[in-house]
């Protein structure tokens, strides 16, 4: 395996390296969306599946399904996510809704069309069915307005105890265009990297609920289908190198396995990137980094320097983009790094997290 990200160059930058962490058994740490999650999929899951798809590691499988008398047949896109987030029901959303949208979005952002979700729920004995019924009709709105259909599933009951309620498993088929080639691999020094939104507006909701956190104004999670923001961006855009949405691990999760998978470096300008103020406030009280903190209502697109600015006027112009920023650039140096030019001076490293900042959010 190779280095951790995080640790190249460490001393340039004034930061400590990041260690290799060891476990015999899982923690929190290992769902985050971090390193710990990293050295998972690679010193475990990759080697016992290993082929070219799975270790490609984008957020969907792009399949082609054989050939039929020498005609090629549709190339799909293949995803599947799981769901454990706690509360339920929060300010913008429900598990149900959220298992919707972010099975989509991964889809979405590998340039592929959204058409069939399959969901597996698993029950806690005693679970109100009032509250299951609420979930699956939210579960019902988000596909309508996704534009997908759920058509198989499957449904399991565990002892009370045993599940917190509902865990939500789902899984995506979606039509990916000829042609079309979206990859964290394919990104270039001097492109830019755009974010469609404010970030860290779904961990900070959910992160509100629980620790009794009250607002001047209500802060919502920003879970919500990226398909049309999508398809309004690759048709102004085709250039577009490739998309992520920033979930588990938040906006430095996503640009460390860019940098890593291109192995280019990833130079971001703090002023530029968009926080509200309810979440940099927030974070500041608990003291979090908005930038590890998940959103499932935002992806970041990398895009040639040429067509950066009328990328970023065409997303401004869905409902949403409306606060779509360039937020940085991909340079040659230090390839494989994420670092930060600070609104006070300097720089720094952003690391993948190391351990489970916020647990239970998606």
């Amino acid at each position: 395996m190779s280095e951790p990200v995080g640790t190249l160059d460490a001393e340039l930058f004034g930061a400590c390296p990041v260690p290799q962490s060891r476990y015999d058994q899982i923690v929190l740490g290992h769902g985050g969306g971090g390193l710990l999650t990293n050295e998972l999929i690679q010193r475990l899951f990759v080697p016992a599946f290993r082929n070219d798809v799975l270790e490609a590691l984008e957020d969907q499988a792009t399949l082609r399904l054989g050939t039929d008398n020498g005609v090629k047949a549709p190339r799909i896109a293949f995803t599947t996510d799981s769901f454990v987030v706690r509360p339920l029901f929060f300010p913008g959303g429900d598990i149900g809704k959220l298992a919707v949208h972010g099975t989509v979005n991964d889809l979405a952002v590998g340039g592929a069309r959204p058409l069939f979700l399959s969901a597996a729920f698993i029950l806690e004995e005693g679970m109100p069915l009032a509250d299951l019924k609420r979930i699956v009709a939210s579960m019902r709105s988000a596909c309508d307005e996704a534009g997908v259909v759920l058509v198989t599933g499957d449904t399991k009951v565990v002892d009370r105890g045993k599940g917190d309620q509902v865990f939500i498993t789902t899984s995506g088929i979606g039509l990916v265009p000829e042609g079309r080639s979206l990859s964290i691999r394919s990104a270039r020094p001097g492109d830019y990297l755009v974010v469609s939104g404010t970030i860290g507006d779904h961990g900070i909701a959910i992160m509100s609920v629980r620790e009794g956190i009250e607002f001047e104004t209500v802060l919502e999670s920003d879970t919500a289908p990226l398909t049309d923001l999508v398809r309004v961006m690759l048709d102004a855009c085709p250039s577009i190198r490739a998309m992520r949405d920033p979930t588990r691990g938040g906006v430095s999760s996503a640009l460390n396995e860019l940098a890593e998978a291109s192995r280019v470096g990833v130079r971001l300008d703090e002023a530029a990137i968009p926080v509200c103020a309810e979440v940099r406030g927030a974070c500041e009280m608990l003291g979090l980094d908005p930038l590890y903190v998940a959103n499932e209502g935002k992806l970041i697109a990398v895009v040639p320097s040429a067509d950066a600015e009328r990328l970023v006027t065409v997303m401004r112009s869905h409902p949403l983009g409306r606060n779509t920023a360039l937020i940085g650039q991909v340079v040659a140096e230090h390839p494989g790094m994420v670092t930060l030019r600070s609104i006070v001076g300097g720089e720094r490293v952003v690391t993948l997290l190391s351990g489970e900042q916020l647990p239970r959010i998606c």
